[in-house]
């Protein structure tokens, strides 16, 4: 009898564990499920978001205005809600000149330094620029820095503890954590180096050595950046502000802050900030505007070249009907994503049948990211000609109304192309896979747009 109630007592505590076993199993099996809903839902999401349905950007009336007109320029601060100021730009091109520039003008910063870049990476450029923004702290200069957590991955946190003791603040935007999932797909691609509102610096590159030292396997960036003096500097420190507000959670405030000087003289010129939480759509906007505008000669340089459907019309429609000059320059060989290459011939078919011209650099990666129409405006900034940079992105770019700017601009363009190759359609001809599965996907979806 005892052996049989010892036999009872195994079974059942036998049963127990099985049970508990199985409910556990259960758990585990039920939050797999649900770990797996999440990461399929955010998948469709970044895929909708990359590939989804897009807004049209027409533009039905067409103004009519000379591009340098008082009515013209009202028009275009208006719908990109840029506020007109008046601003001095100087072009550095490539990082052995804006490098030491931003090194000198954080040197001479007296009250305030605001730093803001999509990449910023460990190595001898950026060390030298945490040096000079900890020098300043130590002086007492209000040092403020926000760098993206995704685009500055490989960079440690204590890449900025020198800088934190010195007094200088220093925040990741979007930092990657298990409550911040839902924004990582929103970046801020920025480039924005502003010294006591006065000085600013924007343009295509981040803060990394690729931009200025050449490796075994790839050489220097190209790129360009602009030094900014004068009231245009305002809407760069509203740019950052809002950057600034998000990361820290503080308002920037203070006399150190806001001490722009008025410029009576100088370019017609306004910032345009783009940002998902406001539709994303001003930088777009942008774009269509002096696309649609120009009567000479539309010059663009973008490393990734992925215009949407309203884009490729509008170019289309510059050149077969106004006669309009369509020159893009992009990246070749030396693209850092290459998939992007690919993806952009169906475009670039569209438009070299229209009568473009597309051009891909060959010596290096080319980063920059300029616009100029009928050699009198330029947009300088942030922003790639893709879906990303227009409706996913903060971006911030500069509207500016100068002729010997542009003939500067379209000068280094010039020189670009002398050492890049010409796209034509026997070119097209071949696709790979890939491509053809991005042809039949952009149909679909634009058929929805």
């Amino acid at each position: 009898m005892n052996e049989a109630r010892e036999l009872d007592a195994v079974y059942s505590a036998g049963m127990g564990e099985k049970r508990q076993a199985d409910s556990t199993s259960g758990i585990v099996r039920g939050l797999a499920v649900i770990g797996a809903g999440a990461v399929a839902l955010y998948g469709a999401k970044v895929l909708l978001n990359l590939f989804g349905p897009q807004p049209r950007f027409a533009i039905n009336e067409d103004l009519g205005a000379p591009l340098d007109s008082e009515e013209f320029i009202q028009f275009l601060s208006l719908v990109t809600d840029g506020t007109r100021r008046r601003s001095r730009l100087k072009r550095l091109k490539n990082g052995a000149e804006f490098y030491p520039e931003y090194i000198a003008a954080i040197s001479k910063a007296k009250h305030s330094i605001n730093l803001e870049f999509y990449e910023f990476l460990e190595g001898w450029v950026s060390a030298e620029v945490v040096a000079a923004l900890t020098e300043r702290a130590q002086a007492g200069v209000e040092v403020r820095v926000i760098v993206d957590a995704v685009g500055s991955l490989d960079t440690s946190d204590r890449y900025f503890d020198e800088l934190r003791r010195a007094g200088g603040q220093m925040y990741w935007y979007h930092p990657l954590r298990w409550d911040t999932w839902q924004e990582l797909n929103q970046r801020t691609h920025r480039k924005l180096l502003i010294i006591d509102g006065e000085t600013g610096f924007m343009g295509g590159a981040g803060v990394a050595d690729q931009w200025i030292e050449a490796t075994k396997r790839e050489p220097a960036w190209r790129d360009t950046v602009f030094c900014v003096e004068g009231e245009a500097v305002a809407g760069m420190i509203s740019a950052f502000s809002e950057n600034w507000l998000e990361a820290s959670g503080e308002i920037l405030s203070g006399p150190k802050q806001f001490g722009f000087k008025a410029m009576p003289e100088g370019s017609e010129s306004f910032v345009v900030s783009s940002t998902p939480r406001g539709g994303g759509t001003q930088a777009r906007i942008l774009f269509q505007a002096l696309i649609k505008s120009a009567r000479k000669t539309i010059r663009i340089t973008t490393p990734y070249f992925l215009p949407d459907k309203s884009a490729r019309e509008a170019l289309i429609e510059a050149v077969e009907k106004r006669g309009v000059s369509v020159q893009i320059l992009t990246a070749g060989p030396h693209i850092d994503h290459k998939f992007i290459r690919t993806l952009s011939r169906r475009s670039s078919r569209h438009l070299l049948t229209a009568g473009a011209e597309i051009f891909e650099y060959q010596p290096a990666m080319i980063h920059a990211k300029l616009l100029t129409v009928d050699g009198m405006w330029c947009v300088i900034g942030s922003t790639n000609f893709d879906h990303r940079s227009f409706a996913l992105n903060d971006e911030v770019n500069m509207a500016v109304l100068d002729r010997e700017l542009a003939a500067t601009i379209e000068g280094d363009f010039a020189e670009d192309l002398k050492v890049s190759e010409p796209l034509t359609l026997a070119m097209m001809r071949d696709r790979t896979p890939l491509g053809k599965l991005e042809d039949l996907l952009g149909e679909a979806l634009e058929s929805q747009s």
